[in-house]
C-alpha cells in the first residue's frame, strides 16, 4: 500500500517544490493538490466537515500550476489533483491542460476529481449546483473522447462539440487515472460508472470508518461489471495509526493521502519524518 500527501498550498505554506522534493526523499508515492477557485462570501451549502470554513480554502494556489512545480523539481513522486473540482472548468482546456502536464512530468499524473459542494461557488462559474453531477460526468466522458481520439466529437445533453483535433495527448495510456472522489454510495457509483478509482474520506457523516463499507463497493463494481483490479481505493486523511493502516492494507487499498496543514517545513518535516518510518512498513 502507498502513502501519499496533500495539502493546500498557499503563500504561507510550504512551496510545492519543497514538499514534493521532501516526500519524495522519504518514500511517499504521490502529492496531491486541492482545488477552490475562490471562495464566495454568502453560503447556501454548509462545509461538509462542519464549522467555518478553514482559511486555506480561501487562500488555495491553483492545483495544476502548484502540482507542475512539484513535477519539474522531481522524478519519480506521482502528482495528483485531490480533488480538481470539474463542474467549475471547460473540458477543452482541462483536457489539454491535464495532457500536458502527463507529458510534462513523464506520465506521473493522477486526475482526482470531485462534483463539488459550494453552490455558491458553482453558480459563480455558470454551474447549476442542481446539474452538476450529470455536467461532470459528460465533462469526464468528452475529456476521454479528445485524449483517446485523433479526431474527437462529443454530443451530450451538457457538453457538446463536433469533430476537432487537440494535441498532445496524454503520455499514459489511454489517459491518467480518473480517481473519483466522494462519499458511499452515491460518489462509489459515480467511480464504477466512469472512474478508474474512488478516493473516499476515511469517515463522515453517514459512516464512522469507510474500510467497513468497502464490501459493498466491491460488490456493486462487480454488479457493474467492472474489474476490481480497474478500481483501487484511496483513502483521504489518516492517522498516523500502524494498525489502522495495516487493516487498510490487508482490505485492499491501495493508497492511503495524508492531509497536511498549509505550514511551512518546520512545521511540517517533522510529520513526515513520522510518516516516512510508517512507509516501509506498508509496502
Amino acid at each position: 500500500m502507498h502513502i501519499g500527501v496533500a495539502m493546500f498550498f498557499t503563500d504561507y505554506s510550504m512551496t510545492p517544490q519543497e514538499l514534493a522534493v521532501a516526500a519524495e526523499q522519504r518514500g511517499f508515492d504521490s502529492v496531491w493538490s486541492p482545488e477552490h477557485s475562490h471562495i464566495p462570501l454568502s453560503r447556501k451549502s454548509a462545509f461538509p466537515s462542519g464549522g467555518e470554513l478553514p482559511k486555506k480554502y480561501y487562500d488555495a494556489m491553483d492545483p495544476f500550476v502548484a502540482l507542475m512545480a512539484a513535477a519539474a523539481v522531481t522524478r519519480t513522486i506521482k502528482v495528483g489533483t485531490g480533488v480538481c473540482l470539474v463542474a467549475q472548468r471547460d473540458p477543452i482546456q482541462t483536457a489539454k491542460l491535464i495532457a500536458s502536464i502527463d507529458q510534462v512530468s513523464g506520465g506521473r499524473f493522477l486526475f482526482g476529481i470531485g462534483n463539488g459542494w459550494n453552490q455558491d461557488e458553482m453558480e459563480n462559474h455558470g454551474t447549476d449546483f442542481a446539474t452538476r453531477h450529470k455536467l461532470v460526468r459528460e465533462r469526464i466522458e468528452a475529456m476521454k473522447e479528445i485524449w483517446t481520439k485523433s479526431k474527437a466529437e462529443y454530443h451530450g445533453e451538457m457538453v457538446k462539440f463536433d469533430p476537432m483535433m487537440a494535441w498532445p495527448k496524454p503520455a499514459q495510456k489511454p489517459h491518467p487515472p480518473i480517481i473519483v472522489g466522494g462519499a458511499f454510495p452515491y460518489g462509489a457509483r459515480r467511480a464504477v460508472r466512469y472512474g478508474d478509482g474512488w478516493i473516499p474520506l476515511r469517515s463522515r457523516a453517514g459512516y464512522a470508518e469507510v474500510r467497513d463499507l468497502l464490501p459493498k463497493f466491491q460488490e456493486m463494481a462487480k454488479e457493474a461489471g467492472r474489474d476490481l483490479a480497474s478500481l483501487p481505493i484511496t483513502i483521504w486523511n489518516s492517522k498516523e495509526d500502524v494498525d489502522q493502516l495495516k487493516r487498510d492494507r490487508d482490505a485492499g487499498v491501495v493508497r492511503v493521502v495524508v492531509s497536511l496543514e498549509s505550514a511551512k517545513a518546520d512545521k511540517i518535516l517533522p510529520e513526515l519524518d513520522r510518516w516516512a518510518k510508517i512507509v516501509p512498513q506498508m509496502a
